[in-house]
């Protein structure tokens, strides 16, 4: 039986409904679950003081379990990079435990890739997602379900969106398809990227695949977001950019026909490097689950975008 460890290393758990919710759709589809002792506590908009939360990851670091699922994201884990167990953390990797979450845990994943290159999955949380109102999607529990069987070797989506369309055959350069191999997939919420540019967490990937996503960011913050990593260099080093959901945010009469997609043309005239859009994935219930760190091949197929990972594949 796949075991599962809770625990709370960003935002204080408020919604206890959708806790016990999550807790309980792990269960029913037969995982084992092992819930932090931390997990529930509270300090300010913390789960936890600092200290807490770093013995919380220690704690899940020496579970054993297979998977080890944050609560929620947040914010909280930038306070404590310095004293995270990279080390630990990493051995219990290599020993079989995939750490996997979104939003804050970002922070964790870049930080423990600069210092170990250890893997982690961009994925699922357990209020967000198992614990929705409405149910976990179907298509989310099935890549999660890859996951923890150690089944799943890619993943792949439709291009829907004429803006994307045309974004995507503008990075074609007149090619009939895209096929990059040995790539590093590395990436997440953007403003956490972001908030780790000129540290000792941002790790030096060149010719990666970068995606993103975010949650209540305007456009032009987004934008101001992708310039600041394309002023650093980060952006130029990569082969593609993978766009997911940019949700919950308010157009206003100041920005006159400004809007993501003209966000999106921009960034494309700025890197000119392959640029692909509707990745589902990020703050949204339909996501899929992705290998941070991990080697991967990037393929298309007229309009359907794919990402291989386990195993070399020939497009």
């Amino acid at each position: 039986m796949t075991s599962i460890y809770i625990y709370s290393p960003s935002g204080a758990v408020r919604d206890k409904a959708a806790f016990k919710r999550g807790i309980k759709s792990l269960k029913d589809m037969g995982y084992e679950v092992e819930i932090d002792p931390a997990a529930l506590l509270s300090f300010e908009r913390f789960a936890g003081d600092d200290k807490e939360r770093i013995e919380s990851v220690k704690r899940a670091a020496k579970s054993g379990a297979d998977i080890a699922m944050i609560t929620r994201g947040g914010y909280g884990l930038s306070r404590i990079l310095e004293s995270l167990p990279y080390t630990s953390i990493a051995k219990a990797i290599n020993s079989g435990t995939s750490f996997v979450g979104l939003s804050d845990f970002t922070a964790f994943q870049m930080a423990l890739y600069s210092k170990t290159q250890a893997q982690t999955w961009a994925g699922p949380a357990l209020l967000s997602d198992f614990g929705a109102q409405d149910g976990p999607d179907d298509i989310m529990v099935s890549c999660f379900e890859d996951l923890a069987t150690g089944r799943g070797e890619g993943t792949g989506w439709r291009l829907r969106s004429s803006a994307s369309k045309s974004l995507f055959q503008k990075g074609l350069k007149n090619r009939q398809s895209l096929n990059i191999e040995n790539a590093v997939l590395w990436g997440g919420n953007l403003a956490m990227v972001c908030s780790l540019l000129g540290t000792p967490y941002f790790p030096s990937i060149e010719g990666g695949i970068l995606f993103l996503e975010d949650i209540g960011e305007h456009p032009y913050r987004v934008e101001r977001m992708l310039m600041q990593l394309y002023h650093s260099g980060a952006l130029g080093k990569q082969k593609a950019i993978i766009l997911g959901a940019f949700t919950d945010y308010k157009l206003t009469p100041q920005d006159k026909g400004y809007n993501f997609n003209r966000v999106l043309d921009f960034l494309y005239q700025t890197v000119k490097i392959p640029l692909i859009c509707e990745l589902p994935f990020g703050h949204v219930s339909r996501k899929v689950c992705l290998p941070f760190g991990q080697i991967v091949t990037l393929a298309s197929q007229e309009n359907e975008i794919f990402l291989f990972w386990n195993h070399k594949h020939s497009h």
